[in-house]
Formats: structure tokens, C-alpha cells, sequence
């Protein structure tokens, strides 16, 4: 009963959520599907590889399927406490191929995570500074996310339960020859323990993008396919 009441919720509010935004001036709806692949070097490393596409389906108030970008990501994690990990990623974003007035963009990130579990309940705390470069600019973004994520069922995650995923990430954008943006993304995801080794997740994401300037505003759907090795 329970989860089915989270259901309803989590539907009812992404559809009054959605029609309010609708009504938002600068307002665009994207679809990200999302494959990755985690391969465990070590007890303390890890690689992940991942590929997404983004698309618009909501754009200039008109709805259809338009293909953004596509990014290709590699990060290497290396954990250096229990709960405390350090990571280097490395990203390329086509974009010319689809957006003619886009450019391509290569990105890398130096992240610090760290992760509280007192009980069912794990909060995790991740840091980024981020190079994002392309061949008119280069842009450094810095970004801070808190997330909570917990199984909905008892106290573990076996295979075949959900769990829920709620975060919230501010981001800060500078670069020389403009000012400084400031965003806002607020997100939530529900996943399932498919396998042993594979989770499925799909999930809502609402950024405010340059909210001291010329705001705009996004809606994500998310679905994420993520393998162990």
C-alpha cells in the first residue's frame, strides 16, 4: 500500500509540476536515456563508463522528438576512506552533429564524495570543479550536491525491491569573458535492484538555469540502466 501511495504522489506531482512549468517563459522539456557500466578494479577502485542522449521534447512551445547532444563519460574513483572517495572524469558532448549553431565540448571534473549511513538511510555530500571546454571558450564550473537515498522496503535493498533517490545541486559558472551563472537542479528518482548486479532508474529533474540573469528553465526525464561488472 505503501508504495503504491508513493506512486500516485510522485505521478500526481511531476504532472501538476509540469503543467505549472509549462506556463514559464524560457521553458524546454528533455528526455535523457542513460547506460553505464561500473568495473571494479579494487576494493578502493573503480572505473565507470557511461553514454546519454538528450533530446528535447518540449521546445519554443511545441512538442516533438529532437535529438540535443550525445556524451560520451569515463570516471576513475578512488576510494580513500569508507566513506570518503575522490574521482577524476573525463567527458566529450557532440553537439555540432545536431545543433548547427552548438559546439562540441570536452569536459573534465576532479570530484571529492562523501557518504553517511547511520542506518537505512545514506546521505552523501559530492563536490566538482569542472573544465568545460570548447573551441570559442572555456568555462569553470564549480557544483555541490547533497542526495539521500533509501531502500522502500525493510531495512536493505535485496533484488526485486525499489529504493528512492532526492537530491538537490547548486552550480556556479565562470568564465572570462562573461558573468557569472548561478543554477539549481532539484531531482528524484526511483530505482530497482534488478539483478545482483544491474538497477534500473527513472526519475524528474528541474534545473533553474542562470536565475541572476536570464533565467530559464528545464525539465528532465530521466532513465538510467546501470551494470556491475
Amino acid at each position: 500500500m505503501t508504495m503504491y501511495f508513493i506512486r500516485g504522489a510522485c505521478l500526481c506531482f511531476a504532472f501538476l509540476g509540469f503543467q505549472h512549468m509549462m506556463a514559464q517563459e524560457n521553458f524546454t522539456g528533455l528526455f535523457q536515456p542513460k547506460i553505464a557500466v561500473n568495473y571494479e578494479v579494487s576494493d578502493n577502485y573503480k572505473h565507470n563508463f557511461s553514454i546519454a542522449q538528450r533530446n528535447y521534447f518540449y521546445q519554443n512551445e511545441v512538442f516533438g522528438i529532437t535529438t540535443r547532444q550525445i556524451d560520451l563519460v569515463h570516471f576513475s574513483n578512488l576510494k580513500v576512506k569508507d566513506d570518503q572517495s575522490i574521482a577524476l572524469g573525463i567527458q566529450y558532448r557532440i553537439r555540432e552533429n545536431f545543433e548547427v549553431d552548438k559546439l562540441n565540448e570536452l569536459r573534465f571534473t576532479q570530484q571529492y564524495n562523501i557518504t553517511h549511513k547511520p542506518r537505512n538511510v545514506r546521505f552523501g555530500h559530492r563536490f566538482r570543479a569542472q573544465q568545460r571546454i570548447t573551441s570559442a571558450l572555456t568555462v569553470h564550473r564549480f557544483r555541490y550536491r547533497f542526495a539521500i537515498d533509501f531502500p522502500l522496503s525493510g531495512e536493505q535493498l535485496d533484488v526485486g525491491e525499489p529504493y528512492l533517490i532526492v537530491n538537490t545541486e547548486a552550480l556556479l559558472s565562470v568564465a572570462r569573458t562573461k558573468l557569472p551563472q548561478y543554477d539549481q537542479r532539484i531531482s528524484a528518482n526511483i530505482g530497482w535492484l534488478v539483478a545482483p548486479k544491474t538497477k534500473l532508474q527513472a526519475g524528474l529533474q528541474y534545473r533553474i538555469e542562470d536565475y541572476t540573469h536570464q533565467t530559464r528553465f528545464e525539465f528532465f526525464i530521466h532513465t538510467n540502466l546501470i551494470v556491475a561488472l
